[in-house]
């Protein structure tokens, strides 16, 4: 029996028509809001979530920094207009000598903070890096100074150093030695002040080279062992060379810190801490830009102070970082 199969007006069988494409409708029709929502918040997400550091940076951080050099090279008074005056706010510090007192007394302080802070820190990492009882406990101790506010902490060491009635004075007099005054001589005022200092941040400076001690393979204190090294000789030999490079970072770190030394002393002078005592003995560069921006209102040579400060970190840094190249050749030979 013969079938028949029905033509279609192009004259092919039906099974034979091509099947009509839904790619090809998809494909040019433009996308949905919700495709173009998607691929906009996938570009753009990132830079939302960077974004607030950056407006924070820009606001308080590179903002003041570019006007306070635009202040540099004015004379700014509180309540007038600035007038350029170029690079004159410089030369004048070049030829104040209450400047470069200032600046001796920064790094003398610095010197007599940093330098008995890292080493008690070293020593006390060291005992903290071996078991003892109640380990937990000191790690804890150790670091509750540096959680204490320097006003709580400089009004303490304030009795303890009082000339009249102070602790200190009242110890030496029961050893024989004479009376001290703290407050109004150089020497004594900058140990005591960087005695503050020494004291709220030995404690902070201990835990990170405990955590750096930790980090050191215990094969290598097994190897000295066995040579016949003993525990001085290993802390020597083992322990320092393998945490340089903290021990460099705390040294930078404590550097700059000392640089910007502020709130110990001028607490400690009371009401003639801003200017470092009666005869500037302990005033360091904070002080002095403190003193010249607000109680005399010479903004421009406060900025200039504060430019001063930045270069001389600059400058730090860069040493630590000819440091740090140094020693990697040394160890890359």
């Amino acid at each position: 029996m013969a079938t028949s199969v029905r033509a279609t007006s192009d004259g092919r069988p039906p099974s034979s028509r091509p099947a009509p494409s839904t790619s090809d409708k998809s494909g040019s029709r433009p996308p949905g809001w919700r495709t173009k929502l998607f691929r906009f918040d996938t570009k753009a997400s990132p830079y939302a979530y960077v974004a607030p550091f950056f407006i924070l940076f820009a606001a308080f951080g590179l903002f003041p920094l570019i006007y306070t050099g635009w202040l540099s090279l004015h004379q700014v008074e509180l309540g007038t207009h600035a007038k350029w005056v170029g690079f004159d706010n410089y030369t004048g510090l070049w030829d104040n000598e209450f400047f470069w007192k200032a600046l001796r007394n920064t790094f003398t302080l610095g010197v007599l903070s940093t330098v008995p802070q890292l080493l008690m820190a070293l020593g006390l990492a060291h005992l903290l890096n071996y078991k003892l009882r109640g380990r937990g406990f000191f790690r804890v101790a150790v670091l509750a100074p540096y959680a204490t506010s320097v006003a709580a902490a400089t009004l303490v060491f304030i009795q303890m150093f009082n000339p009249d009635y102070g602790m200190i004075n009242q110890l030496f007099g029961h050893i024989g030695l004479g009376h001290v005054d703290w407050e109004s001589s150089k020497w004594p005022a900058q140990i005591a002040i960087s005695t503050i200092v020494t004291w709220r941040w030995t404690g902070y400076n201990a835990l990170i080279y405990l955590a750096a001690m930790q980090a050191v393979p215990a094969d290598l204190y097994e190897a000295a062992a066995l040579d016949g090294a003993s525990r001085w000789r290993q802390f020597v030999s083992v322990t320092i060379p393998s945490i340089r490079p903290t021990i460099l970072f705390t040294i930078i770190v404590s550097t700059i810190g000392a640089t910007q030394l502020f709130g110990e002393p001028l607490m400690f002078g009371g009401g003639v801490g801003v200017t470092g005592g009666t005869d500037h003995q302990y005033q360091t560069l904070s002080l002095y830009m403190y003193d010249k921006g607000w109680n005399t209102g010479e903004l421009g040579q406060a900025s200039a102070v504060a430019w001063v400060m930045l270069l001389i970190l600059l400058l730090i840094g860069a040493v630590n970082l000819l440091i740090v190249r140094s020693n990697r050749r040394k160890l890359g030979a």
